[in-house]
């Protein structure tokens, strides 16, 4: 098998070398409005934003932050096939801005905006992040009433394009290769992950550090398996240092990404340099965690590519592909995979 990953150099807000309905997935992790690390990036989008923050002015960053971004969800409803799914992870944001401190709902005004394209929303996901417990506390530490909780989680939103999900021939084999294990369907449809770990990103570059702020490979990886079949395509428009292509890769699925910086592209080879023994890893985990979960369980199907039993007949034809080469001619990557 093989799948085709390339990397566009540019403005997500415009994505002319993406096609009307060639996408299936969107997973990405966009600039979170009112976290400081971003203002830079979003007064360039649009300069009265560094005005509306330096006169303490909240409410109106806020707004124009999300206007800013805008353009890029009326893309993604032009590029997702009907029934696809936009998978956006977000974190709320607290902040004083003027004189008063208070949470900034990103993930609230997330879903207002889609909605308004179109998108139905489905029921989110909930990750929990690892947080220093000694520090954890903001505002009179000890003495109430000034005190405030710590966020300790992100957002998954999930959207659907169109209000009908996708369909597919009987018996599509790429989709019953696709199918992941009874109890890895529990675990990751669950609405809250506390599994999760945060990843920090070691970057050479100190611009690009504070430029950084990539999800765990985690996250896109469960997302693709949960909402992409073999021979889909799987689009971030906010790329960074390559996570979601990562994530495809490793799943065999095709990948798309829009970045304005090329320089994060360093960043995705040297991340490529052990990805067949990375992807080996991974499907060796999850094969292995199956074993462990059907030793003893009177299981009602045999699989027909492992020799394990299965818990639905759903997960009979169950196939991983793993990463055997990869091949770069510019920004476009081909992967080959074999069966695992």
């Amino acid at each position: 098998m093989e799948t085709e990953h390339r990397i566009h150099v540019g403005d997500a807000r415009e994505m002319t070398a993406v096609g009307d309905d060639s996408v299936e997935l969107v997973v990405t992790s966009p600039p979170y409005p009112m976290i400081e690390m971003w203002d830079d990036l979003f007064s360039e989008l649009n300069p009265d934003i560094e005005e509306y923050v330096a006169r303490g002015d909240g409410e109106a960053a806020f707004e124009a932050m999300h206007a800013a971004l805008d353009p890029v969800w009326d893309e993604l409803s032009r590029v997702l096939v009907e029934g696809g799914i936009a998978a956006i992870n977000v974190g709320d944001a607290t902040r004083s801005v003027g004189d008063g401190f208070q949470l900034y709902p990103n993930h609230a005004e997330l879903i207002t905006r889609f909605r308004e394209r179109g998108f139905d929303l489905l029921p989110d996901v909930l990750w929990r992040k690892p947080v220093n417990s000694l520090t954890k506390f903001m505002g009179s530490g000890m003495v109430p009433p000034n005190a405030y909780t710590t966020l300790e989680h992100e957002y998954v939103l999930l959207f659907r394009n169109g209000g009908e999900s996708r369909s597919f021939e009987t018996g599509a084999q790429h989709r019953y290769e696709s199918a992941y294990f009874w109890e890895e369907r529990n675990v990751w449809f669950s609405d809250l992950w506390t599994d999760v770990q945060g990843e920090g990103q070691d970057l050479d570059h100190d611009e690009l550090r504070t430029r950084s702020a990539a999800f765990p490979f985690e996250v896109p990886y469960r997302l693709v398996n949960m909402y992409s079949v073999y021979g889909d395509t799987v689009l971030d428009p906010f790329w960074g240092t390559g996570t979601t292509s990562l994530a495809a890769m490793v799943a065999g699925r095709n990948s798309t990404g829009y970045e304005l910086s090329r320089e994060f592209r360093e960043v995705f080879d040297d991340r490529l340099a052990e990805i067949e023994e990375f992807a080996d890893e991974k499907n060796r985990k999850r094969l292995d965690a199956h074993r462990e979960f059907a030793e003893g369980e009177d299981l009602g199907y045999e699989a027909e590519n492992y020799d394990f039993g299965v818990k639905t007949k759903q997960e009979r034809e169950l196939q991983l592909y793993t990463v055997e080469d990869y091949r770069r001619d510019g920004d476009h990557y081909v992967v080959d995979h074999r069966p695992f």
